[in-house]
């Protein structure tokens, strides 16, 4: 399974310039010590996993977020599909680059 999730402080949580990045950077930390296969961009982290594990590291991320925020936003989106247990976050990737002739 593959998820994509953004989670970032909201509600005057006193970024004086908008920029969420120093919260955002906990959230990422407890990815990177999961363990999962992940891969962040200026969007989202993209996780791979089971539903339990990836479920559970969303969940880290989040509270770590809240620890210096009165209010957050998560936004998660998955992709389930049965037998294809690793290596989607890429292989996903060069499929379509294979449809577009690259």
């Amino acid at each position: 399974m593959l998820f994509a999730f953004s989670v970032a402080p909201t509600g005057g949580a006193g970024f004086e310039d908008g920029s969420v990045h120093s919260a955002v950077a906990e959230a990422v930390r407890i990815v990177e010590a999961s363990g999962l296969d992940h891969e962040t961009n200026s969007m989202f982290t993209t996780i791979e996993g089971d539903w339990d594990e990836c479920m559970d590291v969303i969940k880290r991320a989040t509270e770590a977020v809240m620890a210096v925020a009165p209010r957050v936003s998560l936004v998660v989106k998955a992709d389930i599909r049965p037998g294809h247990d690793s290596g989607e976050i890429q292989g996903k990737v060069d499929r379509l680059n294979k449809a577009l002739g690259k």
